[in-house]
């Protein structure tokens, strides 16, 4: 039934600020925008982050960070920590080494919404085996 990742999607309530911040942070335009939205492509396989504006968003991060942690696979999970603290995010998660070359951190981005960041050996093994064709 689930296939995967079709969008991730973060609200800001200052939305210009998120599309920027996140336009460097991804080092790329996004490739989709409308009021209220923009859509980047990420990723070995061009996967879509949206950001939000506030109010049209269902929920919003105001009360906190809370939910579901999506986990971005990084090369240097450490690397990655330092970046996004010089750009104002804030640290949730340290660096945590779960086993087997698996290590995860989590940060908050400066709009609230929380940004995991892992490294995993089994992307890296599934990018090498190129994309999937079952169905």
């Amino acid at each position: 039934m689930l296939h995967g990742v079709g969008t991730v999607n973060l609200v800001a309530e200052d939305f210009p600020a998120a599309v920027r911040w996140y336009t460097d942070v991804l080092e790329t335009e996004p490739y989709f925008e409308v009021e209220g939205y923009a859509e980047f492509r990420i990723g070995e396989f061009q996967q879509e982050l949206g950001i939000v504006a506030a109010e049209q968003a269902a929920v919003s991060p105001a009360d906190g960070p809370a939910g579901v942690v999506i986990y971005w696979h990084v090369d240097d999970v450490r690397e990655s920590i330092s970046d996004l603290l010089d750009r104002g995010a804030q640290l949730l998660e340290p660096m945590t080494d779960r086993g087997n070359g698996f290590v995860t951190a989590a940060v908050v981005d400066p709009f609230g919404n929380v940004l995991g960041l892992s490294r995993n050996p089994h992307y890296v093994e599934v990018v090498a085996e190129g994309p999937s064709t079952d169905g």
